[in-house]
């Protein structure tokens, strides 16, 4: 009899065994097909040039990536890449000339680049015609009114000296960016320092004729700079590249609906934004991709990377009031091995 009772034993024990090498595989294959968790932070409040993020989420692109992302905002670029540097978010939208600066300082964490969103950089001074304003150069002892936040004024030397202008004889006044607009349309400053798909038709928007306004685009100048970019915590980026690469492809899907279905992407868009106007959304929307996505550059090399050539040349023109330690280069800064080959990232 014991005999019997021992047999039964070793059999339960190797059933148990079994069955608890099963249900450890079962495990194991439910956390590897589980969706990864990304907080993604934008650097300023919603609006429409992040309408390719929220069709993408709308679609269920994302989760089509076994991908899980909440998206939450920051209060500029220095304090998204913050977080990013923390790991309190694992992706971010931010100024890639932002992130220049930030990556020269001493113990800056290694944070990359992995998509440009815009291939020109949407810095502008909107300007008032009747204040005698038609050309960049007509801003000789003219007042500028500029935020204290505004990145464009951190490549204003090289633009100026770039197109003969002597930049002590424009006058620059310090304002909150609340009043960008209001002092312009109210003509206590001549021009404001701004983002040209924002600022241009906020000013619209707030009553000032449309021929008595003029938006001098730094990209039409000469300025070489690229725009808003995603960018990855490093340690992320080594544990999860799939995950990246998800994020990267179902980003590119929604900018591509986005430009099939301006409508409905600006729709989504002005549902994330306070108050938001679908009709307002849809004007900038189709302000920044034509201005500021959809580029020839874009048209030719596909969405998301850089020309080494002119990422190299737009350093230089940070450089001209930016001291970097050491001066970066585009491979510093921009990690390509997340992109899909160009014939994937082409657009029409």
């Amino acid at each position: 009899m014991s005999g019997f009772k021992t047999t039964a034993l070793h059999g339960l024990l190797a059933l148990s065994i079994l069955l608890a090498t099963l249900f450890a595989r079962d495990v194991s294959a439910t956390e590897t097909n589980a969706p990864v968790a990304i907080h993604f932070t934008f650097d300023r409040p919603p609006d429409a040039s992040m309408a390719p993020f929220f069709l993408a989420a709308k679609d269920g692109r994302f989760g089509a990536e076994r991908l899980n992302v909440a998206f939450n905002s920051a209060s500029g670029s220095p304090e998204a890449l913050a977080r990013v540097a923390r790991g309190d978010s694992e992706l971010a939208l931010v100024d890639i000339n932002e992130l220049m600066r930030f990556r020269d300082k001493d113990d800056a964490a290694p944070i990359k680049a992995v998509f440009v969103l815009f291939n020109r950089a949407p810095y502008a001074i909107v300007a008032r015609k009747s204040r005698g304003i038609q050309l960049l150069t007509d801003l000789d002892r003219k007042a500028v009114g500029v935020a204290d936040s505004d990145l464009s004024m951190r490549l204003w030397p090289a633009l100026a000296r770039q197109n003969g202008i002597d930049p002590s004889r424009v006058k620059f006044h310090k304002i909150s960016a609340a009043v960008r607009e209001p002092i312009l349309s109210a003509g206590q400053v001549d021009a404001v320092a701004g983002f040209s798909y924002l600022t241009a038709v906020n000013l619209r928007d707030r009553g000032v004729p449309d021929a008595d306004l003029v938006v001098l685009r730094y990209a039409d100048y000469g300025c070489e700079a690229y725009g808003f970019a995603v960018v990855v915590n490093p340690a992320f980026a080594a544990a999860k590249p799939d995950a990246v690469k998800g994020f990267v492809r179902a980003l590119m899907a929604g900018i591509t609906a986005t430009v099939r279905e301006p409508g409905r992407a600006a729709d989504e868009a002005a549902s994330r934004i306070d108050d938001g106007d679908p009709s307002l959304e849809l004007e900038r929307l189709r302000a920044v991709l034509a201005d500021n996505i959809l580029t020839d550059e874009v048209r030719r090399n596909g969405l998301g990377g850089v020309e080494p050539a002119r990422f190299d040349r737009s350093i230089g023109q940070i450089a001209q009031d930016f001291k970097f330690r050491k001066l970066p280069t585009a491979g510093d800064i921009f990690d390509d091995r997340f992109l899909p080959p160009v014939a994937g990232r082409l657009i029409n």
